[in-house]
């Protein structure tokens, strides 16, 4: 089994300046990562962002580390101003920007779901055709090019198991697939193994990450905590600190027959230099357990 990290988990180190997005790729390697995934990317001014993305890529050679997986946003309802084939069309084009990265796969959004005066009449049914359309037409461009395309538990609006799985077999397309991040369903107040069971046929990509959860019937925690859709509580934890059942999750994506990296994602407030360094030892010493 190989492993990769976010640089999401390591963007603390660029928000106080202690690194460059760049210079994450050789703290990955530092850690004793095999890969890397970039969860956006920030193109300097005035760089034009698929020579940017070519030299990530270079830098990863240069290092030693492969690039893994691309992961951008993406709204199908209201994204590019509202104009379904613009928001396509912009997607296309993270395409392109995810082969000149050498990366494998690339997520993207699908949305945020309704907004304003729109919610109140508007669900995930009606949304449900706009976002198949929007998934199909990407993944068969990306198809083309070698990328396959996912879609994250993520965003809260299609954070369930059963809409994920919906607009998986919607689109119903070979190159189409989910990324599983295993912790993401508490934020729908969704049970992980229970979810991962479910799109465990559809994985295309791991993500490890694990929360410390408090009930919202508690008295809230005043700090560092964020709602889950249902009032609950959630903050980022250490991969094996908190109460996501990553070992029971990690055999069920095992017995899917999966065997593509497992990507360390971390958003806790612990130091993330360590907390990367300790979660990456918990998912070796979890695999090496399961014969993995």
């Amino acid at each position: 089994m190989k492993f990769a990290v976010s640089s999401y988990s390591l963007s603390s180190l660029v928000n106080k300046g202690e690194k460059t997005e760049k210079e994450l790729i050789s703290v990955a390697k530092e850690l004793g990562f095999d890969g890397i995934e970039f969860a956006e990317i920030h193109t300097p001014e005035g760089t034009d962002k698929l020579l940017y993305a070519k030299e990530l890529k270079e830098e990863c050679e240069r290092v030693g580390i492969e690039p893994v997986q691309y992961s951008v946003g993406a709204d199908f309802i209201y994204g590019s101003d509202g104009n379904l084939q613009e928001e396509i069309g912009r997607l296309k084009k993270e395409v392109d920007v995810a082969v000149m990265l050498g990366v494998k796969g690339m997520r993207h959004d699908a949305t945020g779901g309704y907004k304003d005066e729109d919610k109140k009449y508007k669900g995930f049914e009606q949304a449900l055709p706009r976002i198949i359309e929007g998934y199909k037409a990407v993944t068969e461009y990306a198809e083309e090019k070698g990328i396959r395309t996912m879609i994250e538990n993520h965003g809260y609006f299609c954070q369930d198991s059963d809409r994920v799985e919906r607009i998986i077999t919607g689109v119903s397309h070979k190159n189409f697939g989910a990324l599983i991040d295993m912790g993401n369903f508490l934020c729908a107040d969704e049970n992980p193994v229970n979810a991962v069971s479910r799109l465990a046929p559809f994985v295309s990509y791991l993500h490890a990450k694990d929360f410390h959860i408090k009930s919202g019937n508690a008295f809230p925690p005043c700090d560092g905590f964020f709602k889950s859709r249902g009032g609950n509580y959630l903050r980022g934890a250490v991969l094996g600190h908190g109460e996501v059942p990553v070992f029971q999750v990690l055999n069920i994506i095992k017995d899917s027959g999966y065997n593509g990296y497992i990507t360390l994602e971390f958003e806790g407030h612990e130091d993330a230099l360590l907390a990367c360094k300790w979660g990456l030892n918990t998912l070796k010493t979890m695999c090496k357990a399961l014969n993995w």
